[in-house]
């Protein structure tokens, strides 16, 4: 008769994200997880598998829970304000990141991307889909006439994406808000 699990997976699940979030993957061992989760080490490879396989599933805990792209870029109406907010609520969010753990797909792609390609290939797919809402919304905007003709959309697109992500990077390690709404304001002037 098989044990009846005595936690919830999905709260193990959170609690794993925010550690590995917070700390990294290297700078988490084994031990670290069953302290920090409650949970003994046979429960974590019976239900997640290893640690990386317990970081991936963490890994797309964070997309589910993260900005919402798609909904943010394509709202009706004029879309060149909603790639605005985007860009502002970044470097916000960024300036306010007090527990300093910027963005688990930025850390991820630092920290393993360039030695597994798993993980490489996952970080990859998040930046081609977060490119393409923002070259979906800044064509839009230039066919509503809010972006000017010789404009590249899909290297504004680009751009943008780099940008967010060095935004994320910034916030985890200044303590300079300035510098994040400085490069906000100055990046948003190559949309007018």
């Amino acid at each position: 008769m098989a044990r009846t699990k005595e936690f919830d997976p999905d709260a193990v699940l959170q609690r794993a994200m925010e550690l590995f979030w917070q700390r990294g993957y290297e700078a988490t061992s084994m031990a670290d997880l069953v302290e920090h989760l409650g949970i003994g080490k046979a429960s974590i490879y019976a239900t997640f598998g290893g640690k990386r396989e317990l970081y991936l599933k963490a890994y797309e805990r964070y997309l589910e829970n993260g900005v919402d792209f798609i909904g943010a870029l394509s709202q009706p109406g004029p879309a060149l304000p909603a790639v605005r907010a985007l860009v502002e609520r970044y470097a916000r969010e960024s300036a306010q990141d007090t527990l300093q753990r910027g963005c688990f797909v930025v850390n991820t792609a630092v920290e393993l991307a360039p030695h597994d390609r798993t993980v490489a290939q996952r970080v990859e797919a998040n930046w081609n889909f977060v490119e393409a809402a923002l070259a979906s919304a800044l064509t839009r905007a230039q066919a509503q006439g809010e972006l000017a003709a010789e404009r590249d959309p899909r290297a504004l697109a680009r751009f943008l994406l780099t940008l967010l992500q060095g935004m994320r990077v910034i916030g985890k390690s200044s303590h300079d808000p300035a510098r994040l709404r400085d490069t906000a304001e100055q990046a948003l002037t190559l949309l007018d």
